[in-house]
């Protein structure tokens, strides 16, 4: 590797380094401790000090200084981790360096020369390397050490590195970090004791910082089974954030097959830098809290003040700029942010340079003043920018209307700036298919009623009107703390679903993509999916109580929205709870907008909720028993076993309490959840559990305390509903005075806001991040102890065997997956799928594991011999192998009978894993073993053309789309059940060429073998008898009548085949009769001859072709004690998991 040239005094160096070549103008030095004669008291020294110190010349075990002949200094100017690659560099500087040098006349000019060259050589390696971090010297030395210490494959991207100590027990080892995109690796070299570590980002269980009696602070990293604590003097928060963003990166990559379109810095593994996770990292938090669509990028931040006009002062925080927002949040972001659109923007001015303000006009007759900005022209210029790309014809404005609208904007802003203008919402002309919200269609509200509750409702109008008058109204509105006050004292229901769409961002969704809604519903009507047979099913279960889904009108919506949505995202499709959700949202919402709350719901505010796994509501429930724990403690003191709370709470999180509180009392939930998110629900169930402190403390079981949960959720009512008896919940539950008093749901959620209200968002999103690892990797957890359970009754291998031989499996499937993003095997993994479908292997993966994984040493030949057991293996011909297949297969060759194994290489060679052989093309060579000249086009009897473009057959359609034929299920099912063992005898013949190519295998099979020699002359003498035994009896049936004649099966020197396990008898020695002269007998005494000779005599075009039964083949091998042996050898199974656990990944590297 070229370095940036440095100075280096030689004489402080000459115990650290040995000169190896020198000439003139360069010097070539190997460091003591390396290579020849590198042992010792010097190697242990030298190797601690270059693994503690980070320096270039104490760190490459060689280096190449350049100096001048009247000069003291040296240069520092490549360094290299072997010979080889030193020499490289120094093989190239004598031939391009050494003749111009001379040519100069002084020892300044050659200096600068050759530091010149090297930066021009450091220049071009830049362009193809991809190093973007901030010191790129250092980083490149960096990835020199990463490459030479851990082996891993050359595709793997370093992301960053950093100098910690890892703790075994009380002992700290000092050491380097290095995280890579799918990897976390330690390296330590102290006194001879060197430390190297790797785990994968997808083997993570845990991922936290810890504190204890011996660190004030580290890094706790759970993997399998096994605790890893980091620490370090600085950085050990960036050091963590780093981490969490990478095992969070592989979780979504691997697990749920995100592809991060749209997101440049993580799309492709091979290009991951720290700087993107950083950037990913604030994109995410930014969309979070302003609730925007998921393409928004936060492009630039401006420190500012901005004039709040219902204050009379200025607030101190940040301008977020990004490609279609203008959002501001106060500096400790609960005082007040406002979100504008782009769109909205009708023209910036700057009033004021002294000031460095600018004024950003709004549509609606609002003007937003930002003082102090640093650089208030960029951001002026960026926003103009913006307006006049994002511009559209409904929002185009004449460049004098606007610039005149603007300005009397500014004059009576700066006039009175105690005057606030009202801001009036926009109304949307956009098509759907409903128009109206049930809720209004259902229930009209009665402007002459005066009664107390609907006089209630309007002094809440009145309260969100002078709201409105204050803060601005519509998409522009500021959000303050008395927006949160109101929310909890209750939303009216004329102004809900207004509410629900701008605190959600569905408002923004909704403008940006007109009459999507509409074509969607165009689209999806009509289609047949499995979606769509679970929507059907659930249509009449949604709110039935209700009168608007008792009629055709509220049930027709309910099919529209949610059959659009599943064919707008088919990775979700439909899931349970969905339905309650849209049918609460369509009653206060118009269609339209309840499918973008949906969207919204679905995709932004919680994620990964609806799919089969439900992993997001399990991280959710893990999240609030981590709360309960440091929230209740009493409850927790009484229930060490917290895991009751997760499982009765899950309906909580599905529906947001709309399953368990009458729908009344459930709105004013969905309120509190639009605008603060999952908080609001972990504070209410809080506060649930608060109520019920003393009645669970002394409850004996888990059904005594849903009883009592059940009885608190039937008494909470709430007194200031406008609704009438017949749209109502109200339980007869409510009956029971003497255990539950009535509890009005607005109290509820004031004394949850008043007791948790300190929750922090922030700390809920690293709590969901922290337990989202643990509750996949408890899932796949619980996904192989079904696999293991299964496979276990049908195989020999012990338990720890095959659960080491899961994690290989499982750790092949995703190496295929690491380095890209269009692998087949990550495109098609499905968790919906059942859990032995989950991982399966491709044929290549196949190949690597089945090379490391087989009883006998191949060599050349495993590639074609795995090729052939994958098309035995795949059984339904898709091109992939689920593990329970892959144990099947190699249980009969670890430990199968010498009749299983026999049979197993018999099947090798019969179709569909032998297709045929090159025997018969002209001027064809016959090697020792048939090359792999077949790919996965020639996968058992599928062609090219049969194939999709990614090669590889869907076992089930994709969610949301293609229709399941449910009766094939059932039918393989029940043909899995009545399968029997198959019988040697139903196995069919193996003519001329497939016979050849067997003895071939058997070869192979014995070479290097101690008994090579003998294997030989037993497979030759098995050939031999073979072919006389055929030829005999092709005889007999020639020269004698068909009724006389005897079947070849049936010739009287084969003894009958044994039964499994059993022992033969050893064969007769009458002799058969000699065959013809085409197939002379071969010589026991002599070497076998080559498989190419037993070609040439038995394919002789005068011959009518050959076949043979397993029968035969069989019967004549168990006359042969020495194959006998070499088959029933034992196999050391735990030795052959442990070696492919540490050459796995190196294999991959050296493919």
């Amino acid at each position: 590797m070229w370095l940036k040239p440095e100075e280096v005094l030689l004489k402080n160096a000459f115990k650290l380094w040995v000169t190896e070549k020198s000439n003139d103008y360069f010097v070539l030095q190997r460091r003591r401790g390396y290579g020849e004669g590198g042992g010792g008291l010097t190697g242990l020294l030298v190797g601690t000090l270059d693994t503690v110190l980070d320096s270039t010349s104490k760190v490459a075990p060689f280096r190449i200084l350049h100096q001048t002949p009247d000069s003291q200094v040296y240069w520092s100017v490549a360094c290299g981790a072997t010979k080889e690659e030193i020499s490289r560099h120094w093989e190239w500087l004598q031939q391009n360096i050494m003749r111009t040098l001379s040519v100069f006349d002084s020892s300044d000019d050659i200096t600068s020369f050759v530091q010149g060259k090297i930066r021009g050589l450091i220049a071009e390696e830049g362009k193809v390397s991809h190093v973007q971090e901030d010191d790129p010297e250092k980083f490149r030395e960096a990835l020199l050490r990463f490459e030479k210490w851990f082996e891993l494959p050359q595709k793997e991207k370093l992301v960053t590195y950093y100098s910690c100590s890892y703790w075994k027990g009380r002992v700290p080892c000092q050491g380097w970090l290095y995280l890579s995109t799918n990897f976390l690796s330690f390296y330590s070299y102290l006194l001879g004791a060197e430390v190297k570590l790797v785990i994968s980002w997808d083997e993570v269980w845990r991922l936290e910082k810890t504190s204890n009696v011996i660190l004030t602070e580290s890094i706790h990293v759970l993997a399998h089974g096994d605790h890893h604590y980091f620490s370090m003097f600085m950085h050990l928060s960036e050091t963590f954030l780093i981490m969490e963003q990478l095992a969070d990166y592989s979780i979504k990559r691997l697990f749920d097959k995100e592809t991060f379109q749209g997101e440049p810095a993580l799309c492709d593994p091979l290009q991951i830098t720290k700087r993107g996770l950083e950037t990913h990292a604030r994109n995410e938090q930014f969309r979070a809290f302003f609730r925007l669509p998921r393409e928004e990028n936060l492009l630039e931040v401006y420190e500012s003040f901005l004039w709040v006009p219902f204050s009379h002062f200025n607030t101190l925080g940040k301008i977020c700029l990004s490609e279609g927002y203008l959002c501001f949040a106060s500096q400790d972001g609960s005082q007040c942010h406002v979100i504008v659109p782009i769109r909205e923007v009708i023209g910036v001015e700057n009033p004021d340079r002294s000031s460095r303000a600018l004024t950003v006009c709004v549509r609606g007759k609002k003007a937003l003043r930002f003082s102090e900005v640093r650089d208030y022209e960029r951001l002026a210029s960026a926003i103009r920018r913006r307006c006049g790309m994002t511009g559209s014809p409904l929002h185009s404005t004449p460049p004098e209307v606007t610039r005149g609208e603007c300005q009397s904007l500014i004059n009576h802003f700066e006039d009175n700036p105690e005057d606030v203008t009202l801001m009036v919402g926009q109304k949307d002309t956009s098509k759907a298919v409903s128009t109206e919200a049930l809720m209004t269609v259902f229930h009209p509200q009665d402007t002459e009623n005066l009664d107390p509750k609907m006089l209630k409702e309007k002094m809440k109008e009145q309260s969100w009107n002078i709201h409105f008058s204050e803060y601005g109204r519509g998409t522009s509105m500021f959000c303050t703390k008395k927006t949160r006050d109101l929310i909890v004292r209750g939303v009216p229901e004329s102004l809900r679903g207004e509410l629900w769409m701008l605190f959600s961002g569905a408002v923004n969704d909704m403008a940006t993509h007109p009459g999507y809604y509409t074509q969607l519903v165009e689209q999806s009507l009509g289609t047949s999916t499995l979606a769509t047979d679970e929507i059907e099913r659930d249509l009449h279960r949604s709110l039935p109580e209700h009168p608007a889904f008792q009629s055709e009108t509220g049930i027709s919506a309910l099919r529209r929205v949610l059959t659009a949505y599943a064919y707008r995202n088919p990775k979700i499709g439909y899931c349970q709870a969905m339905n309650i959700l849209t049918s609460v949202l369509l009653l206060y919402a118009k269609e339209e907008e309840a499918f973008w709350l949906l969207v919204a719901v679905c995709e932004r505010m919680l994620p990964d909720y609806f799919n089969r796994r439900i992993i997001g509501a399990l991280v959710d429930q893990a999240v609030f028993e981590e709360l309960i724990r440091e929230q209740q403690s009493q409850l927790t003191e009484h229930m060490t076993d917290l895991s009751f709370f997760s499982s009765v709470s899950l309906s909580w999180f599905l529906t947001l309490f709309i399953s368990v509180l009458p729908i009344e009392s459930a709105v004013n939930v969905v309120d509190c959840f639009f605008y603060d998110g999952i908080k609001a629900i972990l504070q209410l169930g809080l506060a649930v559990l608060n109520c019920n402190m003393e009645a669970l403390i002394s409850c004996h079981d888990d059904a005594e305390a849903v009883t009592i949960l059940n009885k608190f959720f039937d008494s909470v009512t709430n007194k200031d509903s406008p609704l009438p008896p017949t749209v109502q919940q109200a339980s007869l539950g409510n009956n029971d005075k003497s255990s539950h008093s009535r509890m009005d749901i607005s109290d509820l959620i004031k004394d949850a806001y008043e007791k948790f209200g300190d929750i922090r968002s922030e700390e809920v999103e690293s709590m969901r991040k922290r337990n989202k690892l643990y509750v996949i990797q408890t899932l796949e957890d619980t996904t192989k102890q079904n696999v293991l359970r299964v496979v276990s009754q049908e195989v020999k291998l012990s338990a720890p065997q095959l659960d080491d031989l899961y994690a290989l499996f499982k750790r092949q499937h995703f190496l295929s997956c690491y380095w890209t993003m269009n692998s087949p095997a990550l495109l098609h993994h499905d968790p919906s799928l059942a859990y032995l479908e989950q991982y399966q292997l491709g044929l290549q993966q196949f190949r690597l594991l089945f090379s490391l994984l087989e009883p006998w040493s191949l060599s050349s030949s495993t590639d074609t011999l795995a090729l052939w057991a994958f098309r035995l293996i795949d059984e339904n011909q898709d091109g992939l192998v689920n593990f329970k297949e892959f144990c099947l297969a190699l249980d009969i060759l670890y430990s199968g009978s010498f009749t299983n194994k026999l049979k197993f290489l018999f099947k090798l060679h019969l179709p569909p894993a032998f297709t045929g052989s090159p025997f018969h093309s002209k001027g064809q060579q016959f090697p020792h073993f048939v090359p792999v000249t077949e790919d996965i086009s020639h996968l058992s009897r599928l062609t090219v053309s049969d194939l999709p473009e990614d090669g590889v057959i869907r076992k089930s359609p994709e969610r949301g789309r293609g229709k399941v034929d449910l009766q094939a299920y059932l039918k393989q099912w029940q043909d899995e059940i009545l399968k029997k063992e198959e019988s040697i005898k139903d196995l069919p013949r193996i003519n001329q060429a497939q016979f050849i190519q067997f003895s071939k295998t058997m070869y192979s099979l014995f070479h290097g073998d101690p008994e090579e020699e003998p294997l030989y002359r037993a497979v030759a003498r098995v050939t031999s008898l073979l072919l006389r035994m055929e030829e005999a009896g092709r005889r007999l049936q020639e020269t004698s009548s068909p009724r006389e004649t005897p079947s070849p099966l049936e010739t009287p020197s084969l003894p009958p085949a044994p039964a499994e396990g059993e022992s033969s008898p050893p064969v007769e020695s009458s002799q058969p009769p000699s065959p013809p002269q085409a197939s002379p007998p071969v010589d026991s005494s002599q070497p076998p001859s080559p498989p190419g000779s037993l070609v040439d005599t038995a394919a002789s075009p005068q011959e009518m072709e050959w076949s043979f039964s397993f029968e035969q083949v069989l019967a004549s091998l168990l006359n042969e004690p020495v194959v006998v042996r070499f088959f029933e050898k034992p196999v050391d199974i735990q030795a052959r998991l442990d070696n492919a656990k540490t050459a796995q990944v190196k294999a991959k590297a050296n493919k």
